[in-house]
């Protein structure tokens, strides 16, 4: 019914068109008698009729996708993921039957699912995701799943929004703090985060930055992976890797940033009130919507084998006032934004895809 209302919507705008071309308009540009043509009160009769069937296709496709049913799987019900399923509701009309898997109390959500017989099935975190990539039988949309590479083998009814955001605009973003960085120091797990770091690295060779990347398979290793890196960096980035990130790591590195005077850069700004610089994050509620429109087209006909995965659009820069200070750094953003003088952390949305 999708491909027909859009099919039947595009011929009657091509011919509401025709009907109200520059050839039918007088030298004040205003429709005239022209030729052979109707009357001027028969062409607008026309035209009318024209627009009220439109409206009416358009109303019917509305009414078609309300007849979606979409089964949204949760992971967990976090402020992220709480956010992430209210963009997707916000530009969806579809019907959409929510599984919070932390409060299934060991319920089967496969057989929920199947006896449910969606269209689709949203996953909204990376357990959730774990679950649903056995499903075949209909296509399967996610988001806030990181490395989702690790998670999937290949499955061509699975497509979604990566939370990965281009290493080489958070450099960007970096380098516009920080211009005088030359040397940036990271750790990360070759099994988890080669890719991003990969490219990482190739960002920075062409923005005359030296990315100092330690390799460790352990969370035990961080701290000498990051001690490994004293006096050899500017700054230090945190990747978002599972397997350098833990509680204990991440108080590791906020001592040492803090008794080497060098800025903590982040993923998340939940850091930034233990201390870190600046982070470069995703935006959960625009990721939903971006999630919606991968939907869309599934669901609208579209070949869900042919649909790429995409990556967050919009970054969302935060930076810590009180750290910049304590560091000596002197933020033309700051200004920029007119941020009131008790002001604490500043935020800056960019669109970056």
């Amino acid at each position: 019914m999708y491909l027909a209302c859009i099919y039947y919507s595009g011929r009657l705008i091509q011919a509401i068109k025709s009907y109200s071309s520059p050839s039918d308009r007088d030298g004040s540009g205003r429709l005239g008698v022209t030729g052979e043509g109707p009357s001027m009160l028969g062409k607008r009769a026309l035209l009318i009729k024209l627009f009220v069937i439109l409206m009416f296709l358009v109303l019917c496709c509305g009414l078609a996708e309300a007849g979606q049913e979409i089964v949204a799987v949760q992971s967990v019900r976090v402020g992220p993921y709480e956010e992430a399923i209210k963009g997707f509701k916000s530009t969806s009309h579809a019907r959409i039957h929510r599984i919070v898997m932390s409060e299934t109390q060991g319920a089967d959500v496969l057989r929920e699912i199947k006896r449910i017989k969606p269209d689709m099935v949203l996953a909204i975190g990376r357990d959730a995701l774990s679950t649903v990539k056995k499903i075949k039988s209909v296509p399967i949309v996610y988001l806030m799943v990181l490395n989702p590479q690790t998670v999937l083998s290949g499955e061509s009814n699975i497509t979604g929004v990566s939370m990965n955001i281009s290493p080489e605009k958070q450099l960007k973003a970096i380098l516009d703090a920080l211009p005088q960085t030359k040397r940036i120091g990271l750790v990360y797990d070759p099994n988890r985060t080669a890719d991003f770091v990969k490219e990482a690295q190739h960002a920075a060779g062409k923005m005359g930055v030296t990315l100092l990347a330690n390799e460790t398979g352990s969370s035990k290793e961080v701290p000498s992976a990051i001690l490994d890196m004293k006096g050899k960096i500017d700054a230090f980035w945190m990747v978002p890797d599972v397997t350098v990130i833990t509680p204990d790591t991440v108080e590791f590195l906020i001592l040492f940033s803090m008794e080497n005077n060098l800025p903590l850069l982040t993923f998340s700004e939940k850091y930034l009130e233990l201390g870190a610089f600046m982070s470069t994050a995703i935006d959960p509620f625009d990721m939903g919507v971006q999630a919606w429109e991968l939907a869309k087209n599934i669901l609208r006909g579209k070949d869900g084998k042919s649909t790429q995965q995409v990556h967050a659009r919009r970054m969302i820069v935060s930076t810590n006032l009180v750290v910049a200070g304590k560091l000596g750094i002197h933020l033309n953003l700051a200004r920029a934004l007119e941020t009131s003088p008790d002001e604490k952390i500043i935020r800056n949305t960019q669109t970056v895809n």
